[in-house]
């Protein structure tokens, strides 16, 4: 039994040998492995931090911070500013409407006229000159709303609604 045992302690030692020595294998290609990776996140860590050492980062984060707080009071009152010029350019007029007419008739050509100038809110004025062989009279009309308190002409009529056309097309 003595000779029995002797003879496969060799083996089973050999067959130990070589599990450890896969086992070895494994474990060092694991650690060539995680050895490159390693480097590849090195390196992409100091790409990313472009020289900065760990005592700046704190530093540098409380800077981009106060940057982007900065940007975004700017942008806020921007947005106020962008706002009120619009609530402002509702009340310019700058939609006018032009019609020219022959006041009398068969006698001249189409020397008077009917000019609207309007805002956005539809407010303004329409100013109309009759002109006759020695003078023009001019008269002026406050438009509110698209309408006025005194008696409009066709001609007035329709160069308001010329410039209403241009508020309503925008």
């Amino acid at each position: 039994m003595n000779d029995w045992a002797n003879s496969i302690k060799p083996v089973y030692m050999l067959a130990g040998c070589a599990v450890l020595a896969l086992l070895f294998i494994v474990v060092l290609i694991v650690l060539i492995a995680l050895s490159v990776k390693l480097s590849r996140l090195r390196k992409s860590y100091e790409e990313m931090m472009g020289g900065v050492n760990e005592t700046n980062i704190e530093q540098m984060l409380l800077e981009y911070k106060q940057k982007i707080d900065m940007a975004v009071a700017s942008h806020e009152t921007q947005n106020r500013r962008i706002s009120d010029i619009e609530s402002k350019l509702k009340t310019v007029t700058s939609k006018i409407g032009v019609v020219r007419y022959n006041a009398f008739g068969e006698r001249g050509s189409d020397l008077s006229f009917s000019v609207a100038f309007l805002s956005d809110n539809q407010d303004g004025v329409v100013l109309s000159g009759i002109h006759n062989r020695d003078e023009t009279h001019m008269y002026a009309k406050p438009i509110s709303a698209g309408q006025s308190v005194y008696r409009l002409t066709p001609e007035e009529k329709d160069a308001i609604i010329q410039s209403l056309e241009l508020v309503e097309s925008k």
